[in-house]
This record gives C-alpha cells, structure tokens and sequence, in this order.
C-alpha cells in the first residue's frame, strides 16, 4: 500500500498504528494526521530510537496494511 492511500484514510488506520505503538496517545495521532514524516519521528522520540529504526519500524508497518 502506498503511504498516500494511510494518509488520506488515516482515521480508519489510527487504530492499527496504536495496535503497534502503545505509547501513542489519541492527541498525538491526531496530530500526525498520517504524515509519514510524523509518525517516524514521534516513534523516534517516544521509544528512543535511532532515526533508521524508527523509519525501519514504520516501514514494515506500512508494508503490513
């Protein structure tokens, strides 16, 4: 799936990005409104990852829908 098609349906994909990163809050998945860019860098500092895991993790995220 391409990031353009979790972008524009990001309501229905809020709930499986919560699934894989529990420490997500509604409010900050609001606020990434599935912008890629977003995502990995709120992963990044929520979970203290390098910047390569955390796009790493998105990557196989996204590769999973």
């Amino acid at each position: 799936m391409k990031w353009n098609q979790v972008e524009g349906n990001w309501k229905q994909f809020k709930g499986k990005a919560r699934e894989k990163w529990g420490k997500l809050t509604d409010d900050e998945l609001d606020v990434i409104e599935g912008k890629r860019e977003r995502l990995v860098g709120k992963v990044q500092e929520l979970y203290g990852k390098a910047r390569e895991e955390a796009e790493k993790e998105v990557s196989e995220f996204e590769k999973g829908l």
